[in-house]
C-alpha cells in the first residue's frame, strides 16, 4: 500500500512536486536531517540528506543524546533511494545507526566521512550495514531514482566537507550543508565557487543555506589564524597542555600536532571516540603526523609536563566526556594539576553555554589556565557569518530561498538578509521541523507540519524516555522523594508498627524528626477516614495529604509514594 501524499493540496503542473520536509536542524542547532520526496502521477521517490544528533539541554536528566523523529516517514523508508551526508560532524552523522536499522539504501559520503561512519556503526554491531556505505568525492555525481545529486567542496571546521546540488524534474535545489568561504584553509582546498556558479547559469529553484551565524556581522575568520595562537600557548605554557575539541575535528588535531612538533612537545589523546577517528584518520591519511609524535597516554604521563600534549573531548560540557571527568576529578587515568593548560577549542553550542561554564569554573577550581575564544583566538566557527551569507545568494540566486542549520532567531535575520538582497519575501519560508514545503516549477508553497518531536536516547534505550519521565527526573532532581510503607490490620485498619518512612533528596531524617511526627499525624488521619475503604484509596490519599502537608510546611515539593500492606 503507498503511503499517503504529502500534501493533497498543491496541483502537479506538469513536471511533477518535490517536497522538502526538515525532519532536524530547523529551529535548533543539531540533529539535521532533512527528507526530500519526488511525488509524480502516485509514485514516489526520495532522498535523505544527514542523520544527525542533538546535544541535550540542561533539564533532559539522564539523556545522552537526540536524534530526529522519524516516525512519520517510516512508511516512506522503501522510497528512499539514497542517503547523503555532508560531513563528518556529530550533528550531521551521529544518527546514522539509527536511521540504516530502517533503510536498504546506499548511503554516500566523502572518504574522511565514510570513516567516520564506519567507527559509528561498527561501535552500534551494525557491521552487517558497512555495504551500504559509498565513498564518492567533491565534484562527483550521484543517480538516485529521479534525483542527479553533484557534490561540491565546501570549507568547513572538517575536512571533506561537501555542499549538495539535486537536480530533480521539477528543477535544481541547492543544499549548502555547513559552510565558510575560507581562502586559506588549512587543508589548501578553497570553496568551489566555479560549480556554484555553474548551478547559478543552470537556474537554481532553491537554494537551502546554513544559517547558523545569520547573525554574526561580517566574515568568519579562516582556520588559520588559529596557527599562531597555538604556537603563542605552546611556547608559554609551563607544564601540560590539555586540547579539548570535537573528536571528530579532524583538521584541528593536526594543527595540534603540528604546533606540538614545533614546540618540541609529544601528543597523546585519550577518549574512545578521539582515539578511534586518529587511528581512522592516519590510516586515510587525512592525519599526517612525523614519526615519534605521538605517544600512548600512559608514557605521556611519565614525561616531564612541559614536553606533553594531550587532547580530549568534551568541550559541550559533557560530564562523560574526557573534559567532565577531568574537571570533576573522576578520569580513570588524569587529572588536573597546577600549572596544566586547558584549551577549550570550541564554541558552546547554543543551549551548552552554562554546561560549558561550569565546567570550566570546575577546572579553573583545581588549578589549571583555561584558555577559550574570545580570550584568545584557539578556536573559529566553522560556518558563514553575514558577509558570506550574502556571497552565496548573490552566487547562486536563487528563485526560491529556505534558511536551515538554526535557531529560529538565526533563519529570520537569514530570511532578512535575503530580502535585502532583492528575494521577494513571499518567495522565502522560514518554518521549523516538521513543516512541509512543495515546490512547483513556479510556486513555493507551505505545508502542514507533520507528528514529531524529540527522540530522547538514554543508554541503550530509544525513544521510550518521553516528557512525562524527564518531569519526574526533574522532580526528583530538584526534590527528592520520600516513601511511607505502613502494615495496616484488615479488620481494625489500626497501624501495625510504626510506619516506615524513606527519604532521598528531600530532608535528612535523623534531624527532621519534628517534620516526620507531624507527618505521621497526618497518615493517622487519613486511616482513620472511613470514606477510604481500599488499600489502593488510603496509599493514594495518604501522597496526596503529605505531598500537601510537606509543601505547606518546607515549600518544596518531593514525590510522595505510599505502600500499604494488610495483614
Amino acid at each position: 500500500m503507498s503511503p499517503q501524499p504529502l500534501v493533497e493540496s498543491v496541483k502537479d503542473t506538469g513536471a511533477g512536486l518535490i517536497h522538502v520536509l526538515p525532519l532536524g536542524g530547523l529551529g535548533e542547532i543539531g540533529k539535521n536531517m532533512t527528507y526530500i520526496e519526488y511525488e509524480k502521477d502516485g509514485k514516489l521517490a526520495s532522498i535523505i540528506i544527514d542523520a544527525g544528533i542533538m546535544f541535550p539541554e540542561n533539564d533532559m536528566l539522564g539523556i545522552d543524546y537526540i536524534i530526529p523523529d522519524y516516525g512519520f516517514i517510516i512508511d516512506r523508508m522503501h522510497t528512499v533511494q539514497a542517503v547523503i551526508i555532508t560531513h563528518g560532524h556529530e550533528d550531521h552523522t551521529g544518527a546514522i545507526a539509527h536511521v540504516v536499522e530502517h533503510i536498504d539504501a546506499p548511503i554516500y559520503s566523502t572518504p574522511l566521512t565514510c570513516g567516520l561512519l564506519e567507527v559509528k556503526l561498527k561501535d552500534a554491531k551494525l557491521q552487517h550495514k558497512l555495504p551500504l556505505l559509498h565513498t564518492v568525492q567533491a565534484g562527483d555525481t550521484i543517480k538516485a531514482g529521479p534525483f542527479s545529486v553533484e557534490l561540491f567542496h565546501v570549507c568547513h571546521s572538517i575536512p571533506d566537507s561537501v555542499g549538495l546540488g539535486i537536480q530533480t524534474p521539477v528543477g535544481l535545489l541547492v543544499h549548502t550543508g555547513d559552510f565558510k568561504i575560507d581562502h586559506t584553509p588549512v587543508d589548501g582546498w578553497p570553496p568551489d565557487f566555479a560549480k556554484l556558479a555553474d548551478f547559478a547559469e543552470r537556474g537554481v529553484l532553491l537554494l537551502m543555506s546554513d544559517s547558523t551565524n545569520a547573525d554574526v556581522d561580517g566574515w568568519t575568520p579562516s582556520e588559520s589564524v588559529i596557527d599562531a595562537a597555538f604556537d603563542e600557548v605552546f611556547r608559554a605554557a609551563p607544564g601540560r597542555i590539555i586540547v579539548a575539541t570535537f573528536a571528530s575535528l579532524i583538521s584541528r588535531i593536526q594543527q595540534v600536532a603540528n604546533a606540538a612538533e614545533r614546540n618540541g612537545r609529544k601528543l597523546a589523546v585519550t577518549g574512545r571516540s578521539m582515539e578511534e577517528n586518529v587511528q581512522m584518520a592516519l590510516e586515510m591519511g587525512y592525519l599526517s603526523l612525523p614519526d615519534n609524535l605521538l605517544v600512548d597516554i600512559n608514557r605521556a604521563l611519565s614525561m616531564p609536563n612541559n614536553q606533553v600534549v594531550i587532547m580530549t573531548t568534551g568541550t559541550q560540557g559533557e560530564p562523560s566526556a574526557g573534559l567532565g571527568r577531568l574537571a570533576y576529578d573522576r578520569h580513570r587515568i588524569l587529572e588536573v594539576e597546577p600549572h596544566d593548560t586547558v584549551i577549550m577549542s570550541s564554541h558552546p553550542i547554543p543551549g551548552n553555554e552554562e554546561m560549558v561554564h561550569r565546567t570550566m569554573n570546575k577546572l579553573i577550581q583545581r588549578g589549571a589556565e583555561v584558555l577559550y575564544d574570545p580570550i584568545m583566538p584557539v578556536h573559529v566557527s566553522g560556518h558563514a557569518a553575514r558577509e558570506e551569507l550574502k556571497f552565496m545568494i548573490n552566487l547562486v540566486k536563487p528563485r526560491f530561498f529556505l534558511p536551515v542549520h538554526g535557531e529560529l532567531r538565526h533563519m529570520h535575520q537569514h530570511r532578512k538578509l535575503a530580502i535585502e538582497l532583492g528575494i521577494p519575501a513571499e518567495n522565502i519560508a522560514v518554518v521549523e521541523n516538521g513543516t512541509v514545503i512543495t515546490l512547483t516549477e513556479d510556486n513555493l508553497t507551505v505545508g502542514p507540519r507533520v507528528p514529531g518531536g524529540y527522540v530522547y536516547v538514554d543508554g541503550s534505550v530509544v525513544g521510550d524516555i518521553g516528557p512525562a519521565v524527564l518531569r519526574d527526573r526533574e522532580i526528583l532532581g530538584q526534590n527528592g522523594f520520600l516513601i511511607v510503607n505502613l502494615t495496616l490490620n484488615r479488620e481494625t485498619r489500626a497501624i501495625i508498627g510504626q510506619p516506615d518512612i524513606i527519604s532521598r533528596g528531600f530532608v535528612y531524617l535523623r534531624e527532621a524528626q519534628e517534620l516526620l511526627d507531624a507527618a505521621q499525624v497526618e497518615i493517622e488521619e487519613v486511616i482513620a477516614d472511613r470514606r477510604y475503604n481500599s488499600a489502593r484509596d488510603i496509599s493514594t490519599n495518604v501522597q496526596r495529604r503529605l505531598e500537601k502537608f510537606f509543601y505547606n510546611r518546607t515549600k518544596r515539593r518531593p514525590m510522595v509514594f505510599a505502600f500499604i500492606t494488610e495483614v
